[in-house]
C-alpha cells in the first residue's frame, strides 16, 4: 500500500517537472508527515484504552468538641470563700471545698464525707453548728417514727424526729437541720437531694416518709 502510495505521488508530480532531487524531498516528506500521524495515532488509541480512576471526593466531617458536663455546687458555712462554684462531673466533696479556698482554722471536718461525688444543685455546709439531743433522756418524749400514712414534716421536725427515718443518723439529722436553718423552709420534697450525703437510695427510702 506505501508503495502504491509513493507511485501514486511520483505520477503525479511528474506532471509539474519536478527534478528527480526535489520528488526524493517530496516524498521523505510526505512519508515523514504520513509516519507522524500513524505514531499520533496510536498513542491516541492507547491512551483512551487506560482505564479512568474515578475521582472521589474527600468528605471532610468536622469536629464537635466534647462538652464537658458541669456541675453547680453551693459552699457554704465556714469555708474562706462561701459561694457558688462549677466544678467537673465526677468531682468529690474535697474539691468543692478546696474551690471554696478550704476550712477556715478549727473547723472539724469530720461529719462531711470528703470522698462524697457530688451532684448538680447540691449544697455543702462546712462547720454547721451541731444541735444535740439526748434521746435517754427521761423528760424528753421517745420521738414516732413516721409511716406513709402520717408522715414527718420537714420544716418542723426536731433532731430527734428526723433521727428516726430510716438511713438518717444523728449526723444527717444535723446536716438537714442546718440546711433548714441556713436556707429557710423546704418548699420541695426534692430540695432533700441537696443536703450533702442523702443519695438517690436514700432519698427514695425516706421521701414517702415526709411532707412540706
Amino acid at each position: 500500500m506505501l508503495n502504491q502510495l509513493k507511485e501514486t505521488i511520483r505520477d503525479k508530480y511528474l506532471d509539474f517537472g519536478f527534478t528527480d532531487e526535489q520528488r526524493k524531498a517530496v516524498l521523505i516528506v510526505f512519508a515523514a508527515f504520513i509516519a507522524l500521524a500513524f505514531l499520533f495515532f496510536t498513542l491516541a488509541q492507547g491512551r483512551g484504552s487506560e482505564p479512568v480512576e474515578a475521582v472521589i471526593p474527600e468528605i471532610i466531617t468536622p469536629t464537635i468538641p466534647a462538652i464537658a458536663e458541669v456541675l453547680i455546687v453551693d459552699v457554704s458555712g465556714r469555708v474562706r470563700k462561701p459561694g457558688v462554684y462549677s466544678l467537673d462531673k465526677g468531682s468529690r466533696a474535697i474539691d468543692a471545698i478546696n474551690l471554696a479556698g478550704g476550712a477556715l482554722p478549727g473547723v472539724n471536718l469530720s461529719d462531711i464525707n470528703l470522698a462524697h461525688i457530688l451532684f448538680d444543685g447540691e449544697q455543702i455546709i462546712v462547720g454547721a453548728p451541731r444541735v444535740t439531743y439526748s434521746s435517754g433522756s427521761r423528760s424528753a418524749p421517745k420521738a414516732k417514727a413516721p409511716t406513709v400514712a402520717s408522715p414527718l414534716s420537714l420544716n418542723s421536725a426536731t433532731l430527734a424526729q428526723l433521727d428516726t427515718l430510716p438511713g438518717i443518723g444523728p449526723v444527717m439529722a444535723n446536716r438537714i437541720f442546718a440546711y433548714r436553718k441556713l436556707n429557710g423552709p423546704f418548699t420541695l420534697i426534692d430540695d432533700l437531694k441537696k443536703v450533702s450525703g442523702i443519695g438517690d437510695a436514700t432519698f427514695a427510702e425516706i421521701s414517702k416518709l415526709v411532707r412540706i
